[in-house]
């Protein structure tokens, strides 16, 4: 008991701490930054958020979308991932009566995934199809000109799984907008690929 009453103090304190630097930040943040800043990003690293049912978020992070569940801690967390980083994703209880933010709240657009290539999307749209799982868009948007699939989870939170997207080399260059051919289905973005060199 003494246990989960350290993890409940824990738990609440760090909440307090991220509900005042939340509050401050409009404060704090200048209109200009002075400098340069060193922060170098290597790769996306991982993504928390809460969830209304864990049980089944964890079916769908394992079920779903093929991660592993690597673990779960002593403060609600679980771990899951498809690499080999430890995780990639974590998930953990939120409140049941309040799912992904309403839409004229501020929030997070969605997270997106590499795959292989359009044969995996392909599938995995059939497969979504056959379980009921919402479908959000798929094909072609645009800048980066990536074949992409979207839907979304038990919480309403969007996920993006995509292949062929634009690289950009040490030029600098990048894919003109006439090129981007926006399309609304994968079997569009199939028939119409873009050209390799730009």
């Amino acid at each position: 008991m003494a246990d989960q009453t350290a993890v409940t103090d824990r738990e609440a304190r760090r909440h307090a701490q991220r509900e005042e630097a939340a509050r401050l930040a409009t404060e704090v943040h200048p209109d200009s930054y002075t400098g340069t800043s060193p922060v170098k990003v290597k790769k996306l690293g991982h993504m928390t958020f809460q969830v209304s049912d864990v049980e089944r978020s964890v079916r769908f992070w394992t079920q779903v979308m093929g991660f592993e569940e690597v673990e779960r801690n002593d403060h609600g967390e679980f771990f899951f991932r498809f690499g080999s980083d430890h995780h990639s994703i974590v998930i953990s209880k939120g409140n049941a009566d309040r799912r992904a933010p309403a839409e004229d709240s501020l929030r997070a657009g969605h997270l997106a995934f590499e795959v292989e290539n359009t044969d995996v999307l392909l599938a995995v749209r059939a497969y979504l199809k056959e379980n009921g799982i919402p479908i959000v868009f798929e094909g072609r948007k645009g800048a980066g000109c990536n074949t992409s699939l979207h839907f979304m989870d038990p919480d309403g939170y969007e996920f993006e799984l995509y292949c062929n997207l634009d690289q950009i080399d040490e030029t600098g260059r990048k894919r003109p907008a006439e090129q981007f051919h926006r399309v609304q289905s994968l079997e569009d973005a199939i028939a119409n690929p873009l050209p390799e060199t730009w």
